[in-house]
């Protein structure tokens, strides 16, 4: 590949990144069915036909959106875990990977809880695989720390503390020390929530 094709190559991947980066505040801000095509391309400076250069349809773009997020997480929490050496560091890992994503993307989190219904079937098949993977990570590292629990424990402890961190995230929108006091708490109550009625046994 020369040079020239390499850099037409990765304009072409910056400017796709760029229309799902608008979809996210786009779907998050007005609803999937109110944007139009037209909407993410003038958000990203080109016109609306000229999308379909990168996508076949604004149903496509919510699904690389769910896609690339799912995977992402899914890669991070593998990446968190290999990298602690026992499992209550890496549920700390987690619930710090989790809060990180969480407060930096808000209109993902926003998209993800309300926008999955658009989906064509089998790429929502595919996000809700990615996402049951990903707690599997999780409750992975719960069985580990209480062998003695079973695999629904696990997964009901995990749901709960994700639906703590990725409910809170516009209610963090305050001054930098305020997030950060904020940031703080919510790990603490997420990872209390994943471990609760630990000390008792």
């Amino acid at each position: 590949m020369t040079s020239e094709q390499t850099a037409r190559a990765t304009a072409k991947a910056d400017r796709r990144q760029s229309l799902l980066e608008a979809a996210a505040r786009l779907f998050a801000d007005r609803g999937f069915t109110s944007v139009r095509l037209e909407d993410l391309g003038a958000a990203c400076g080109v016109s609306g036909p000229a999308v379909y250069r990168h996508f076949p349809g604004k149903t496509a773009v919510l699904g690389e959106l769910l896609l690339q997020v799912s995977q992402d997480l899914l890669d991070g929490a593998h990446r968190v875990a290999g990298a602690e050496d026992g499992a209550r560091d890496a549920l700390t890992g987690l619930v710090r990977f989790q809060t990180d994503f969480a407060l930096s993307h808000r209109d993902v989190i926003a998209v993800q809880g309300r926008e999955m219904r658009h989906l064509e079937p089998d790429v929502r098949a595919e996000v809700v695989r990615l996402q049951r993977d990903y707690i599997e990570v999780w409750a992975g590292q719960l069985r580990l720390l209480h062998p003695d629990e079973d695999h629904g424990t696990a997964v009901f402890r995990t749901q709960a503390a994700l639906g703590l961190v990725n409910s809170t995230p516009h209610s963090v929108r305050r001054s930098p020390s305020e997030q950060r006091g904020r940031r703080t708490l919510l790990e603490g109550m997420a990872l209390s929530a994943l471990l609760a009625g630990s000390e008792a046994r």
